[in-house]
């Protein structure tokens, strides 16, 4: 297993190191290599976090996306997903512009700090469950250098489950729902929500009035 990765971007500044090069699991680093095959200027790695150093507000989703941050090397940044996230970080005042296309683009997030449960482009955007588990070391690791205050907001049952496993509770332990509300271990709060794909957003499972609401309700 390769060190946990501990390189956080923030928007100015390097916390720790990241370790781009972590091929841990065989299935993913092969479709990596056959995406910068297919894809030369596509970030085609692992996906560091991104965001503020000290936030209230750890958002977790689920992995990079293939024309998202695959391409970019930002979380939800060029993606569809991060069409509804950014525009509303950004009606909250928790975030400097309402898109983020490019991770060149100046974007800051105030307050809040975006991850996800696997830092590798899984296919069909779907990672098994060990490799889950093989990232999981890098959801630990990022959890404890969070503030104490700082609540967790997980973006699907997926990501849901991996912070279950970051502390060590069984899946059983709490359920996930839209806008549920649960106490860590640690005091931390957890609230989930439906991710914001377009799947979801099309088909209006998730509204733009709904996903106010769960930010507000995460951030307090």
């Amino acid at each position: 297993m390769v060190a946990p990765c501990a390189q956080w971007q923030n928007n100015s500044k390097t916390v720790s190191e990241f370790n781009a090069g972590c091929r841990t699991c065989p299935r993913l680093a092969s479709y990596l290599k056959q995406t910068k095959r297919e894809q030369p200027t596509y970030h085609a790695a692992p996906v560091p976090s991104f965001g503020d150093a000290n936030p209230k507000l750890l958002i977790v989703g689920l992995a990079p996306g293939l024309h998202g941050a695959n391409k970019t090397g930002r979380p939800f940044t060029g993606d569809a997903s991060g069409e509804l996230l950014f525009q509303t970080l950004f009606d909250l005042g928790l975030a400097s512009a309402p898109e983020s296309k490019d991770a060149d683009d100046g974007l800051q997030l105030f307050g809040v700090r975006i991850t996800n449960a696997v830092k590798c482009l899984p296919p069909q955007n779907a990672p098994t469950t060990e490799e889950v588990k093989n990232c999981l070391p890098y959801l630990v690791d990022e959890i404890k250098n969070l503030p104490e205050s700082c609540n967790l907001l997980a973006l699907g049952k997926l990501a849901h489950d991996a912070v279950l496993r970051a502390y060590g509770l069984k899946l059983s332990a709490l359920k996930f729902g839209h806008a549920a509300n649960h106490t860590l271990p640690d005091g931390r709060k957890l609230i989930d929500s439906y991710h914001c794909s377009r799947y979801n957003t099309q088909t209006r499972r998730l509204t733009p009035e709904m996903f106010s609401d769960v930010l507000k309700q995460a951030i307090r």
